[in-house]
């Protein structure tokens, strides 16, 4: 199911898809390519020996090449998500997305295919020849009910997992939701009946795995569009008649009267709030309609307030998301080298899932939700999908079941081993950085966008509010509504824009700053001036007077003089350093750069005070911090005559109760290798390599952060602005709308503060 109240303008989701390298994947070498030597181990004459090898023992092209952690997201465009039968070259983007989805939340790397073909046995013919290159196959958007033949085939004739997502993921999901609802309201599966509105194939696929749990066959009844599945009925295919019961309802309504389950999959409105009083006590309703449910869970909860309610929305409690399921099934999956996925491997996996749910959330993803989710009840019987236990404890479950199947061809020893591998696959910040945009939609902020004419600026307040993020605040001038016009914003008056030469708050503005500023020099006629002429001093006086929540400004100039002008408006927090930290993401790890924007030659005080700060912001990022006072020296070697800042910073952390690890001053190489460090420099108080890199000035933090930036693309965030009396973000220039996104976010959540939860 997909997350249907996320709104942005069809410009904005063009944008992305075609901006920079079009599309949204690309393939990357594992392996060096940076000389002849490398060059000739990849190809010829070095690959040689593998293809030998592999040509010996075929179960070494697991060994010897990437098949293993690769899926084939295969689709012919016959039933594109909500869309219909578009055809293959549109179903291009959705599978590229999914492609995207098992890298980020399982690091499965996957290929998208489109295969032009509605032809049933061309299509299987086509993927079974593909076995070879692949580690298994996920099928997507193939209609009713081809899809289930197709299916059906390519695990007769494939030695390696097949999964439809549409069908299986959805009806895992559901099935773990439906364990939870009736462990809440003291049900058996054995006793439930169940009344399941659709009959396409994620219906049937629900239907087959709850009767596989224990679900009754003639406790479950089926309702296509013509009314209830019965078997008085001539038209029905083998596949509805294989759920078809001897009933007298004829009718859905019919069907519902004391039903205890309510499965849908169906069309927005399908069940009616009358009918749902017809139920039975506690009624369980599954509205899954994408992207309207049968029913809305306000609707329902109006009719009977015992219910408890799920649907296919992040905008609602238990929302049904598949991204809970076939990440993590392939990767338990591919980790055993499975021949397929079976009917043991599906109930695992639900209840796993069912089980994470009812164990105590963890504080960010409680955090992340506002608060709102803390245990286990009624509006949370499906875990969150950014909840960061779904990567271990899933695919164990898969491939513990897996292995007692006998489907697993290289089963796993030690199962606490492979926990931790799970773990290290994925960087947790990712994670922790996604849940503070739920967080943003949990607790809406207002925030200044203080250069509101600018159309990468226009364009990220546009998608801060149709994202649900907040209400963006546009300091600008009489134009921007004509802009936001121009931008295929469709009420353009929605958006509340500050103008600084004539808003009625310029006068208190004015009063404020001249408050401030009359004993540092300044006249009031000046401050008039600076306030009707400069958007940055008028933002950050509404943000000091609590007409906003947060500011993000800085894409117009540079961001020394955007900070200086901030400065005069906002102080620094007591006692704190204003910093600057740029964030750079990797595969499984993240470092922090600091001070990458303020402070030229910090002093010793100054760099102990960053990495109090840094060490508290990357906790907040899910890393434990392990902080290096980096320098072109490690530990003297070669002699230096610029270090002794850095080494009284840390004879000044040596005096304070800290409760993080650090360590100076090494030259980066060795802070980012614990090999190195055990091997040279025995010594080192770090238990593992630095993730917090504090420079020894402005110029080598802003050459490094600059420079990793050019190699690395949006890898690099920031920087972000710490150590200031108030959530203000200072973009860089060369910020684009979806970092100024981010900014807004961070800065609303209140990232940047002390104790603060991203």
């Amino acid at each position: 199911m997909s997350d249907s109240n996320v709104k942005f303008s069809e410009a904005e989701a063009l944008e992305y898809h075609s901006c920079g390298r079009p599309g949204k994947i690309e393939i990357i070498a594992s392996k060096p390519m940076a000389t002849q030597r490398d060059l000739s181990l990849a190809y010829s004459p070095g690959v040689a020996v593998p293809v030998e090898a592999i040509a010996a023992d075929p179960g070494k092209a697991y060994d010897l090449t990437a098949k293993g952690n690769l899926v084939a997201v295969i689709s012919n465009g016959t039933a594109i998500l909500g869309l219909g039968n578009l055809g293959a070259l549109a179903a291009k983007p959705v599978m590229e997305g999914k492609a995207v989805l098992f890298k980020r939340f399982a690091d499965v790397d996957s290929i998208d295919i489109e295969l032009d073909t509605q032809d049933s046995e061309a299509f299987i013919n086509a993927v079974a020849l593909m076995e070879p290159s692949f580690g298994g196959i996920n099928l997507e958007d193939i209609a009713a009910p081809e899809c289930f033949l197709i299916e059906q085939a390519l695990k007769e004739r494939m030695n390696i997992p097949v999964f439809h997502d549409d069908q299986h993921g959805t009806a895992i999901i559901t099935a773990a939701g439906l364990i939870n609802a009736c462990h809440l309201t003291n049900r058996k599966f054995s006793d439930i009946r169940v009344v399941v509105n659709g009959a396409g194939s994620a219906a049937i696929a629900c239907t087959e795995l709850i009767k596989a749990m224990g679900v009754r066959g003639d406790h479950v009844i089926m309702c296509d569009r013509k009314g209830v599945i019965h078997k008085g009925r001539a038209d029905l295919d083998q596949f509805k008649s294989a759920h078809a019961v001897e009933t007298e309802a004829r009718t859905l309504h019919d069907a519902l009267k004391g039903a205890d389950v309510f499965l849908g999959l169906s069309a927005a409105g399908a069940l009616k709030p009358e009918w749902v009083m017809e139920m039975a006590p506690s009624p369980i309703i599954f509205a899954m309609a994408n992207p309207d449910p049968e029913i809305t869970p306000p609707e329902a909860k109006k009719a009977r307030p015992d219910a408890i309610v799920a649907t296919g929305r992040s905008d609602y409690p238990n929302q049904v998301n598949n991204v809970l399921g076939f990440p993590f099934i392939f990767r338990g999956a591919l980790d055993v080298r499975a021949t397929g996925i079976n009917e043991e491997m599906k109930i695992a996996a639900a209840q796993a899932l069912a089980a994470l749910a009812r164990e105590a959330v963890p504080e960010e993803v409680a955090a992340a939700y506002g608060g709102q989710i803390s245990t286990f009840g009624p509006d949370y019987i499906i875990p969150a999908p950014f909840d960061p236990r779904l990567i271990e404890l899933i695919p164990m479950a898969v491939a513990d079941a897996a292995m007692k199947t006998g489907v697993a061809r290289k089963p796993i020893e030690n199962m606490e081993t492979y926990r931790q591998q799970l773990r290290a696959r994925l960087n947790p910040t990712v994670s922790v950085l996604s849940l503070a945009y739920e967080a943003a939609r949990a607790n809406p902020k207002r925030v200044l966008f203080a250069e509101g004419e600018e159309h990468n600026v226009l364009r990220a307040a546009i998608a801060f509010k149709d994202s649900g993020y907040g209400t963006p605040v546009l300091v600008g001038r009489d134009n921007v509504h004509d802009l936001l016009k121009g931008l295929g914003v469709e009420d353009p008056s929605g958006y509340e824009v500050l103008n600084s030469r004539n808003s009625p708050l310029v006068g208190r503005a004015v009063d404020y700053l001249y408050s401030r500023l009359q004993r540092k020099g300044m006249l009031r006629r000046e401050i008039e001036r600076l306030v009707n002429q400069d958007r940055n001093f008028f933002a950050a006086a509404m943000l000091a007077l609590g007409e906003a929540d947060a500011m993000i400004t800085g894409t117009t100039r540079p961001f020394s003089q955007s900070l200086k002008q901030v400065q005069m408006v906002i102080e620094a927090e007591e006692g704190a350093v204003p910093f600057g930290i740029n964030i750079v993401i990797g595969k499984a790890h993240t470092v922090l750069i600091a001070d990458t924007a303020v402070t030229e030659r910090p002093t010793a005080d100054q760099l102990a005070a960053i990495a109090i700060r840094s060490a508290a912001f990357a906790r907040r990022l899910g890393q434990e911090p392990r902080v290096a006072f980096t320098s072109y020296t490690t530990f003297g070697n070669p002699p230096g005559s610029h270090i002794d800042e850095l080494r009284c910073a840390v004879t000044l952390l040596d005096g304070q109760a800290t409760d993080f690890e650090y360590e100076g001053e090494m030259g980066p190489d060795v802070a980012l290798s614990y090999d190195m460090q055990r091997r040279f420099y025995p010594f080192s108080r770090l238990t593992g390599p630095a993730n917090i890199l504090i420079m020894p000035g402005l110029q080598s933090a802003n050459l490094s952060a600059k420079l990793l930036r050019g190699l690395a693309g949006e890898s690099v965030i920031g920087p972000f602005l710490l150590g200031m009396e108030l959530p203000v973000q200072i973009a860089p220039m060369t910020a684009t709308a979806s970092d100024l996104v981010t900014l807004a976010v961070l800065a609303a959540g209140g990232a940047d503060r002390p104790g603060a939860k991203c």
